[in-house]
C-alpha cells in the first residue's frame, strides 16, 4: 500500500464549508496511507510576535489569499479521493496518529455564543502554550490540561443536492463531529454520498471536554495519518467509530433529545447485527451498560454517542 502526504496551503484547503463540486487533490486506493497538516486560527487569532510563538507559514499564505466562506471558520484540508469508492458505500479511517502542529493553541468566548449565550457579554481571546515534550497545555492561573489531540471535523462530501454547506454543524457526512474519543487509535465510520467520498478534515483540538461548552476547545494545528479503506460491506446512515474497547454510534440534531434517540435505535441494531440478540435484549443491554455522552451543545446540530465496550458483542 502506498503512503502520500498533503500539507496545508492555500491551494489545499477550502475555508469555512463542504461542498461535493471541490475538486479531490490526491486519488488514493482503498487501504493507502496519508499524512494530512492541518491549520486553524482566523487572522484575529493569530498570536502577536512578541508571546514568542511559531505561526506556520501556510497559516499567514492561507490568510493572505483566502477568505472564509458560509460563515464557517474552520479552515480544511482536502478533499482526498479513494479511488473506486461508490455512493453508499462506507468510508473506514483508521486514525493512525495525531501530532501537535503549533506551540500553542486559542480559545474563544463570544456573546451570544456556547451553552450560556447570555452569561458572558465580552469576547475573549486567549493563547494557551503547548508543551510538547510534556503534552500539557499551560494555563495562564497556573492549571496544565493534558494534552489529547484529535480532529475536530472529519467529513467526506456532502450529497450534491446539499450544495455548498457551512461547516460548524455536524451532519450525516461527518464534519464538525468534536468528538474527543476519536483519537490516534480509533477508527471513524462515515457513510459515503458522492463517488470518490472526498474526505477533508482540520479544527484541531488539543483538548476538550465533551461539550466544548464556550465553542472552542484548545484550538490548534494537527498533523494526522490516516489509513483510508473502502468498506462496500456496509452501509450505514449516520457516523459510526470504535476505539481499542468501545463501539460508538452517534447523531446530530438541534434536540438533544431526539440525538438520543437516533443514536440508541442505532446502537440496538448494532447489537442485534453482531450478536443475534433480540431487540429486547440489546435495549436491556444499553440500559445496563451503554454510555450516553453529550458530544458538543455549540455548533448547531448539537451531538450525542452512545458508547458500548467491545465485550458485549460476542455473539453468544
Amino acid at each position: 500500500m502506498a503512503n502520500h502526504r498533503l500539507d496545508a496551503s492555500a491551494d489545499t484547503v477550502h475555508w469555512g464549508y463542504f461542498d461535493a463540486a471541490l475538486k479531490p487533490l490526491v486519488t488514493v486506493d482503498s487501504g493507502d496511507t496519508i499524512t494530512i497538516s492541518t491549520v486553524s486560527g482566523q487572522v484575529n487569532q493569530v498570536p502577536k510576535p512578541e508571546l514568542g510563538f511559531t505561526v506556520p507559514p501556510a497559516l499567514t499564505g492561507i490568510h493572505q489569499k483566502l477568505q472564509p466562506k458560509l460563515g464557517g471558520p474552520h479552515i480544511l484540508t482536502g478533499p482526498i479521493a479513494v479511488r473506486g469508492a461508490k455512493k453508499g458505500q462506507v468510508l473506514e479511517v483508521r486514525i493512525k496518529s495525531i501530532d501537535l502542529h503549533y506551540d500553542w493553541g486559542y480559545n474563544t468566548i463570544r456573546p451570544l455564543n456556547g451553552a450560556l449565550p447570555h452569561d458572558f457579554t465580552e469576547l475573549r481571546l486567549i493563547h494557551i502554550p503547548l508543551d510538547r515534550e510534556r503534552m500539557v497545555g499551560k494555563m495562564s492561573w497556573g492549571a496544565e490540561i493534558p494534552l489529547k489531540p484529535f480532529f475536530g471535523i472529519m467529513a467526506v462530501a456532502p450529497p450534491v443536492a446539499w450544495g455548498p454547506v457551512s461547516s460548524p454543524p455536524p451532519r450525516r457526512n461527518g464534519g464538525n463531529l468534536d468528538n474527543k474519543e476519536l483519537v490516534a487509535g480509533a477508527t471513524l465510520y462515515l457513510p459515503i454520498f458522492e463517488d470518490g467520498a472526498q474526505f477533508s478534515c482540520g479544527d484541531g483540538h488539543g483538548a476538550q471536554g465533551d461539550g466544548e461548552v464556550c465553542v472552542t476547545a484548545i484550538e490548534t494545528g494537527l498533523i494526522g495519518t490516516f489509513e483510508l479503506h473502502l468498506r462496500p460491506d456496509m452501509s450505514l446512515e449516520w457516523p459510526l467509530a470504535e476505539t481499542p474497547t468501545h463501539m460508538m454510534t452517534m447523531a446530530f440534531d438541534p434536540d438533544l433529545d431526539d440525538c438520543v434517540v437516533i443514536a440508541l435505535r442505532d446502537m440496538i441494531k448494532l447489537i442485534c447485527a453482531r450478536t443475534g440478540l433480540s431487540r429486547e435484549d440489546a435495549y436491556t443491554l444499553c440500559s445496563l451498560a451503554a454510555d450516553l455522552r453529550v458530544t458538543q451543545v455549540v455548533n448547531g446540530n448539537k451531538g450525542i454517542h452512545c458508547m458500548l465496550e467491545k465485550k458485549y458483542f460476542t455473539r453468544a
